[in-house]
């Protein structure tokens, strides 16, 4: 047989079995070698995604026990064998269908591929169709998946694409202490400074990435030009070398991003790397390299106007009159597109340092004038080239952008806030509501999902990501999705107190979530079966069935808060630690739970404005904040009852499964407080309205229960995790805090009637954008 020497890309493997395929014991996960024989693969396309899904096959094959070799089958030996088959050529995947009698694949264009099985007495072929390398890829990870969880029998024909074409990651970038990031004052992203200049590392996130079909990664700083490119208009600008401070950062800084370089921070440098600009400007080509050999993309945001690394040169300083500044942001990112053939893609912001009122140039004239003119003579440059343009409504207006950028020589995007900060709330956020209403037909936003709700724990429901990704609404006016934080760094987890060296990805360390949001992103259909499939590999001694449930529940928590205590932007509300920053409010006491509105579209009623009409006792179309208690108690019950029939874990272990059985027992165990302290708030508004002493009384039990579980949940975290400073809330030490819950029972002793005259909403939710 001599396809695989008729096309470039012909994969053929084979899987010898002495006997007829045995389903029943594949499907138990049988290692009998007398049972599957080896592996042979025969490969003559050296495209690196199909290589990768290739290795991926081997890999899983040799955890299942199977040996491999590499040769070519003859048509004499294919008897007893299981045939692999992957075909990238559109002519011969036509011909093989119509000699095998297959429906010809359903789907053609990026990411698309097609699975068809043909079956015999005593040999199965499976052949993987697709004319785009990535489809391919996620192709023969599909059997790679299969040969790992004991499925490869039950493979069946199948066409696949894309639900959301763009599956992203948002990486705010901490390059330099001299070109932070949004997030660089915070203990995360100096300790991940070093780690962003690791090949190995970008290495692990891009094989993890296309496991998770995630293919697009966009790198977020204020200003990364000096870290990345020279500039020969500039030469002295470009930086070489890799700084960070060991200045201890105070937790008293701006939120616009103007302030977080200074010279204490400066006098206090260390180098962590010595690099030229050279040598930076190769490792970061290799980094795209390898990004693409993934089939990811890779787009550079920035914030503006900042100048941290050029401020003091050349006459460069922020705000939009300088001319100087806007001829060297133009040639910056002239060199940044030139510079880097395999960038896809520029992101921009009109904010949060654009300067004020009075300035030479509007906000998008400044734009225009350094992203788009500069892309243009990149351009120019470099004939054909395409470079998409994202601009993100924030702080500017549709009309705004689109005659600022008429003249761009490619695609201009728009990107949304689309949860704000908080996609752990509802699955059906409203804020895009409007938006969507006026991005007129033929244009894209994508839609900027940032998870600034947990930092520590493991979370994990295709239940409520399934809602989620189904409910994005105006699917022709969007062009996918980046999923990231602000208050924590992505890169190397730190927070943990084990001594596993080197530390672990953010991407590895929650591998669950990661695989629920990208895989369902790709294919909203799966089944909840194949995730607890991949929880029984992950974790063969548990019932994966229990741990499923259980996790499931304990990641309902969080949400469920959040959507009667809503703070839109991080700094107003974490979580995990029940604060905001310390200017905003601090430590959400049980008067704050009184007060605050609930998320928008949550249909739940405030605590004060729900005692308030208690006494009309009339149907409410709203959810009432005891129905939110009961609700958080509910999952946390469901979680801690999963956990009772898994094996008991040790909370000071840093083995992965007694981590991840810690993580649910803390989201269970804070679930609890929140659901006491509910309790306690709802009891104290009644009696602020009606006085009934028994009222007071039930609140100062409930904040007394809400404490004992505090410390539970204190000592649990403790146990697992350090105390951090974050850019955003400042600094965290969850057993520390124990002293406010302290504080929430005098509260309530003390609490008079009257002491709130009426509901008030105090709700400002952040404007994303304007008209």
């Amino acid at each position: 047989m001599k396809i695989a020497d008729r096309v470039l890309f012909f994969l053929v493997f084979s899987i010898i079995f002495p006997q007829p395929i045995d389903a029943a014991k594949y499907r138990a996960g049988t290692n009998d070698l007398k049972l599957f024989g080896k592996i042979v693969i025969s490969n003559q396309s050296k495209n690196k995604p199909i290589e990768f899904g290739i290795s991926e096959i081997e890999k899983a094959a040799k955890e299942r026990g199977l040996s491999i070799e590499k040769g070519k089958i003859t048509r004499e030996e294919m008897a007893g064998y299981v045939l692999v088959s992957i075909l990238t050529d559109s002519a011969l995947i036509s011909k093989i269908s119509a000699t095998k009698g297959f429906l010809p694949p359903k789907y053609s264009g990026a990411q698309c591929y097609s699975i068809r099985t043909k079956k015999t007495e005593n040999q199965l072929e499976l052949f993987v169709l697709s004319t785009d390398y990535a489809g391919a890829m996620y192709g023969c990870l599909d059997v790679a998946e299969a040969l790992r969880n004991g499925t490869f029998a039950d493979i069946t024909d199948s066409d696949n694409k894309p639900y959301l074409e763009k599956r992203g990651i948002k990486f705010n970038i901490p390059l330099d202490l001299r070109t932070p990031s949004y997030s660089d004052v915070s203990d995360a992203f100096q300790q991940n400074i070093p780690v962003v200049w690791e090949m190995d590392f970008w290495k692990q996130q891009f094989d993890e990435m296309a496991r998770n079909r995630f293919n697009v990664i966009s790198l977020w700083s204020l200003n990364p030009f000096p870290s990345l490119v020279k500039v020969p208009e500039f030469p002295d600008v470009a930086l070489d070398d890799v700084w960070r401070t060991t200045a201890k950062i105070k937790d008293n800084y701006g939120n616009s991003g103007s302030d977080y370089l200074n010279d204490e921070l400066l006098n206090h440098h260390e180098v962590v790397k010595k690099l030229t600009i050279g040598e930076k400007i190769a490792f970061w080509r290799k980094v795209m390299e390898y990004a693409r050999d993934r089939g990811v993309d890779v787009c550079i945001f920035t914030w503006n106007i900042f100048t941290h690394g050029e401020q003091g040169k050349y006459g460069i300083t922020p705000g939009r009159s300088n001319d100087t500044t806007i001829a060297y942001f133009r040639a910056s990112v002239r060199e940044l597109v030139t510079t880097y053939p395999l960038l896809t893609g520029i992101g921009i912001t009109a904010g949060e340092n654009m300067g004020g009122k009075n300035e030479k140039y509007t906000n998008e004239e400044w734009l225009w004038k350094t992203y788009g003119l500069g892309v243009s003579d990149a351009v120019a440059k470099q004939p054909g080239r395409k470079i998409r343009l994202i601009h993100r409504f924030h702080m500017t207006g549709l009309s705004d952008i689109n005659n600022a950028f008429r003249e761009y020589p490619g695609t201009v995007d728009l990107s949304i806030k689309y949860s704000i900060a908080h996609m752990y709330s509802i699955p059906n956020p409203p804020f895009s509501k409007e938006a969507f209403n006026i991005i007129p037909a033929g244009q894209k936003t994508w839609l900027t999902v940032r998870n600034d709700d947990i930092y520590s724990f493991r979370w994990g429901s295709p239940d409520y990501a399934r809602k989620y990704i189904l409910s994005i609404p105006h699917l022709e006016k969007v062009a996918g999705y980046y999923m990231g934080a602000d208050g924590y760094c992505w890169g190397r987890d730190f927070l943990g107190k084990d001594t596993v060296l080197p530390r672990p990805l953010i991407i590895q360390k929650n591998w669950y979530s990661f695989m629920i949001w990208g895989r369902l992103s790709y294919n909203p259909g799966l089944s909840d079966e194949l995730f607890q499939k991949n929880l029984q590999v992950r974790f063969p001694a548990a019932s994966s069935e229990n741990l499923m449930t259980a996790w499931s529940a304990a990641s309902y928590v969080f949400p469920w808060i959040t959507r009667l205590s809503w703070g839109d932007i991080d700094l107003k509300w974490l979580p995990e630690a029940c604060i905001s920053k310390p200017s905003y409010k601090g430590f959400y006491t049980v008067k704050d739970f009184m007060e605050v509105d609930p998320m928008a579209g949550s249909n739940i009623r405030n605590i004060t404005d729900w005692a308030e009409k208690y006494k009309f006792n009339r149907p409410d179309s709203l959810i009432s904040p005891m129905a939110v208690a009961d609700s958080i108690s509910k999952y946390a019950r469901i979680a801690m009852s999963g956990l009772h029939q898994l094996p008991p874990y040790n909370q000071f272990s840093a083995d992965e499964m007694d981590q991840t059985l810690g993580d649910i027992e803390a989201f269970a165990t804070i679930g609890f407080y929140y659901e006491e302290k509910i309790r306690g708030a709802c009891s104290l508004a009644l009696y602020n309205f009606y006085g009934l002493q028994k009222d007071k009384e039930d609140a100062v039990a409930y904040l007394t229960s809400a404490r004992t579980h505090w410390i539970k949940y204190a000592q649990l975290y403790e146990s697992k995790y350090k105390p951090a400073l974050y850019n955003r809330v400042g600094y965290v030490n969850i057993p520390e805090l124990t002293n406010k819950t302290t504080e929430d029972i005098e509260i309530a002793k003390a609490w008079k009637v009257g002491d709130i005259k009426e509901y008030k909403s105090k709700t400002k939710t952040e404007t994303p954008f304007r008209k």
